[in-house]
C-alpha cells in the first residue's frame, strides 16, 4: 500500500490480485463507504466532506476507472468482482462493519457486496441500480442496450451517449447532451467511457439478485430512489427492487446522480437513513 495525505483527506492504493484500487479516507466515526460505477472517487467528494464531520468516509474509483489500475484492462467489470474489492478494502481499513451507499452501478456492486460478504456491512443503500433483468420488457431493454453499445463501438459516440439517454428514459437539454458527448474526451475520459461500455454495463445491467438472501439476510437493505427520477428506467428497476424485498423504495433528494446534484440535502437524508438503523 502507498498513501499520501493532503488536508483532511487521505489518498492510498490496496494491492489486489489482478490490479490495484485506488480510495480515500476522510474523517473519523462510524464507516461509511460511498460506491459508484461508472463513477470514481471524485463523485463523491462534496458528500464525503460533509459526512466526514461525524464518520470516517471510504471512497475508491472503481476497477478499470481512473486510478484504479487492472493488470488486464481487458478484463470485464462484474458486480461480484466490484464488490469483493469493496470487502478487501473494508477488510483494510479494519473499521467495520460499514454502511454502505452504492449509486447506479455501484448500487449493483452494494448488493452483490451484501451477498457475498453479508459480516461486512451493517447496511447497504443501493440507490437506483439499473437491474434490467427484472423489468417485464427485459429482452427489448437489453436489445436497445447491445445497439448502443455497438453504435459505440461504430466509433459514434455521440449517437450512442444519446441511446443511453434514450434507454434510460432521461430527457436533456440539446447543448447538454452535446457537452457530455460531443467531441473527443481527454485520453483518460475515454479510456474510462471505453471500459464502461465494452467491459462493466453487461455484466451491471444483467446482474440477478439473490432476492432471499438479501431479505432474509442479517444485513438492512434499503432501496433509494431519487424524487426527481419519476419514470427514468432506474425508477421502474428501483420499485421492482423494493417489491421483491417486500418493501418501497427510501427517497432522497435530486435524481439519479442526486448527491452531486445537492450534496447537502442528500447528506441530511443519508444521515436520517443511517439513523433509522
Amino acid at each position: 500500500m502507498s498513501s499520501i495525505s493532503a488536508d483532511h483527506v487521505t489518498a492510498a492504493t490496496l494491492e489486489v490480485p489482478d490490479g490495484r484500487l485506488y480510495y480515500e479516507v476522510r474523517g473519523q466515526g462510524p464507516l461509511v463507504a460511498l460506491v459508484a460505477a461508472p463513477m470514481d472517487a471524485g463523485a463523491f467528494a462534496p458528500l464525503a466532506d460533509l459526512l466526514a464531520v461525524a464518520h470516517t468516509v471510504l471512497t475508491t474509483d472503481p476497477r478499470g476507472i481512473n486510478r484504479s489500475v487492472l493488470h488486464d484492462p481487458h478484463q470485464d467489470s462484474t458486480p461480484q468482482l466490484r464488490a469483493d474489492d469493496v470487502a478487501r478494502l473494508l477488510a483494510h481499513l479494519d473499521a467495520g462493519p460499514a454502511a454502505v451507499l452504492g449509486s447506479s452501478g455501484g448500487a449493483v456492486t452494494v448488493l452483490a457486496l451484501a451477498e457475498a460478504h453479508p459480516e461486512q456491512v451493517h447496511t447497504v443503500i443501493a440507490h437506483e441500480p439499473p437491474l434490467l433483468g427484472l423489468l417485464a420488457d427485459r429482452a427489448e431493454l437489453l436489445a436497445r442496450e447491445e445497439d448502443m453499445i455497438a453504435t459505440y463501438r461504430s466509433g459514434d459516440r455521440l449517437g450512442a451517449g444519446r441511446k443511453f439517454l434514450a434507454n434510460a428514459n432521461i430527457e436533456l437539454p440539446e447543448e447538454m447532451i452535446q457537452a457530455m458527448f460531443g467531441g473527443e474526451p481527454d485520453p483518460r475520459a475515454a479510456a474510462d467511457e471505453h471500459f464502461q461500455y465494452v467491459h462493466m454495463i453487461r455484466g451491471t445491467t444483467r446482474f440477478r439478485p439473490d432476492v432471499a438472501a438479501l431479505r432474509d439476510g442479517a444485513t438492512r437493505v434499503v432501496v433509494g430512489l431519487g424524487e426527481q427520477s419519476t419514470g427514468q428506467i432506474c425508477d421502474r428497476t428501483s420499485r421492482a427492487l423494493a417489491a421483491a424485498l417486500g418493501g418501497t423504495p427510501t427517497m432522497f433528494p435530486g435524481g439519479h446522480i442526486g448527491f452531486v446534484e445537492d450534496p447537502p440535502a442528500f447528506a441530511a437524508r443519508l444521515r436520517e437513513v443511517l439513523a433509522d438503523h
